[in-house]
């Protein structure tokens, strides 16, 4: 088996429970035609490697929103490394160990000297080492998107990017 086929085999997307048809998961708000797309097909919404989580509020309470579904990918029966990409300076050791994450199974990475976060994601995607990729971008542009998605399939691996926004 290549390792493609093993990756569609055993890996399912982050949000795959939550945005498949006929999910219990939640109730969904509106029906894909109300929203004018489809969840398959749409790939700015939803790609199958890269999944996007918009929060809104303090830190704070965006991490504890944030905690139970780091603390679910690091908990998994993985061979690979959950990797988090310049997190906000509030994650620290001390909060993945209150948040319950397994620390041996989590890399925290930030940029040095002229890398940008963007290109370290990107080697941290293609390199394959991490089951998942959590990335901080508030702005991912279509070509930075594309270039991600690229090296998600090459790293046989998927991303999740969370974008914050102020609180009103």
């Amino acid at each position: 088996m290549n390792r493609q086929t093993l990756f569609n085999a055993q890996q399912p997307c982050v949000f795959d429970p939550l945005l498949s048809a006929g999910s219990s998961a939640i109730a969904p708000l509106f029906t894909e035609d109300q929203l004018g797309c489809n969840f398959n097909s749409n790939p700015w919404l939803y790609d199958g490697l890269i999944s996007e989580m918009t929060l809104s509020g303090s830190t704070q309470q965006c991490l504890q929103l944030i905690a139970p579904v780091l603390r679910e990918l690091s908990d998994g029966q993985h061979d690979r490394w959950l990797t988090l990409i310049s997190p906000p300076q509030h994650v620290t050791a001390q909060w993945l160990r209150d948040a319950g994450l397994n620390r041996e199974r989590i890399l925290v990475l930030r940029p040095r000297g002229l890398q940008s976060s963007q290109e370290l994601a990107y080697e941290a995607l293609r390199l394959g080492c991490s089951h998942t990729v959590v990335s901080w971008f508030n702005q991912l542009q279509p070509a930075a998107r594309s270039r991600l998605t690229r090296a998600a399939h090459m790293g046989s691996a998927q991303c999740l990017n969370i974008r914050h926004t102020a609180a009103i």
